[in-house]
């Protein structure tokens, strides 16, 4: 999301669509969010890729604890989308759920972009 660190990886062949939520839980684990199944919705933001290596970009950066799967998108409109979405699958003994699933108001960016 904009202000995070990841960030950095869409400035270039990325363009923000607006924001949206996805059903799941988010977990905060530690340093980053993790997005898995679960009641509730999460929020988040959609971008509209062009440029091919952003993808293989974001994989690399996100690492193998995620897994990115297609899944419908609400964004603040009310229309759906179908977007790329990194699920996490790795250890989750130490992660806390974030109410809400709103990781900016759980964790407030300190502008990494």
């Amino acid at each position: 999301m904009r202000g995070y660190r990841l960030h950095r990886v869409l400035t270039t062949g990325a363009t923000f669509v607006g924001e949206g939520r996805v059903r799941g839980r988010l977990l905060d684990l530690g340093a980053y969010p993790g997005l898995v199944d679960g009641r509730g919705t999460v929020r988040g933001e959609l971008y509209r890729i062009a440029a091919p290596e952003v993808l293989p970009a974001l994989d690399r950066e996100e690492g193998y604890n995620f897994d990115r799967r297609p899944s419908t998108v609400t964004l603040a409109s009310g229309r759906r989308a179908r977007a790329w979405v990194y699920w996490y699958r790795g250890p989750q003994h130490r992660a806390v759920a974030i109410p809400g699933g709103d990781y900016r108001r759980a964790r407030p960016a300190r502008d990494h972009s």
